[in-house]
């Protein structure tokens, strides 16, 4: 306390200046319509590019929580595409009976691993088996595919990418009737090659690739990416056609897990006629 009232007593006049210069300032703001108004301009100015960076700093602090809810919009959107219900349409002379069951379901979900630059990649989600998923799912990003479903545990699943050399994807060129298998050579995470498709085919750059809807993993017409170049396979009569991705996996963060609800029939009938045919 001693050294405080030394120091207020040392510096008594720069204290008193101060608040006298204070109180001449709050008379003359009051008193004079001018200054009041330029200081009220002054200060609101300056109050707010504060609320204005405050509030900048506040949507930065919150752009995970927007980023989800989107990432669920964009799942329960997908969900109502037309692409995503089962026709079944009974049609006479007569009647035209048409009911459509959801035949694809899209669960969103958060990539918490991934890996980019290796010979085979995997990226892990933070949704699993508790929440539906199962091994051969297909799985896609907000731009395009992204692999299928590997290994799943309770809480988490991993998922084979399209850059792993294992993994073939029956594509399709958009609005063309050929398609054939995706396959990665190890090198540009950014292009993979469409391969099987006929040399006789018209091909252009920028023509989109999609997948083909045969199987059971993608539901027909989900892009893949477009196409950067083609040349002749050997000398044959096939292409070798590079796809650039419309993925990028760099800034991945939220994935769609598809769900096939009707997988399991079609593989039971699929299995039926080749035990059929092996008798």
């Amino acid at each position: 306390m001693r050294n405080l009232w030394r120091f207020i007593n040392n510096y008594n006049a720069f204290f008193l200046f101060v608040i006298f210069f204070v109180a001449s300032i709050i008379l003359l703001v009051r008193n004079n319509d001018f200054q009041r108004a330029s200081t009220l301009n002054s200060s609101n100015e300056v109050i707010g590019n504060i609320y204005s960076q405050v509030n900048q700093i506040t949507k930065y602090l919150h752009l995970e929580i927007v980023n989800d809810s989107l990432a669920k919009e964009n799942a329960r959107l997908r969900n109502m595409l037309p692409s995503s219900f089962f026709n079944d349409s009974l049609k006479t002379e007569l009647v035209k009976d048409t009911v459509h069951r959801t035949q694809y379901e899209y669960i969103e979900a958060e990539v918490i691993n991934k890996t980019i630059t290796a010979r085979n990649n995997y990226l892990t989600i933070n949704k699993g088996a508790l929440h539906g998923l199962k091994k051969g799912m297909g799985v896609i990003g907000p731009s395009g595919l992204v692999g299928i479903i590997w290994n799943v545990s309770n809480d988490f699943a991993s998922i084979q990418s399209i850059l792993h050399e294992d993994t073939r994807i029956t594509s399709s060129i958009e609005g063309t009737p050929y398609f054939g298998p995706l396959i990665w050579d190890g090198k540009d995470p950014n292009h993979v090659t469409l391969t099987d498709i006929p040399n006789q085919l018209n091909i252009k750059p920028g023509m989109r690739v999609v997948t083909s809807g045969l199987g059971v993993i993608f539901p027909k017409g989900i892009l893949i990416g477009s196409i950067a170049k083609s040349g002749v396979k050997g000398g044959g009569n096939f292409l070798d056609i590079s796809v650039k991705l419309s993925t990028d996996f760099y800034s991945l963060q939220h994935v769609y897990v598809i769900k096939n609800h009707f997988s399991e029939e079609q593989i039971n009938l699929e299995s039926q006629n080749k035990e059929s045919l092996n008798e």
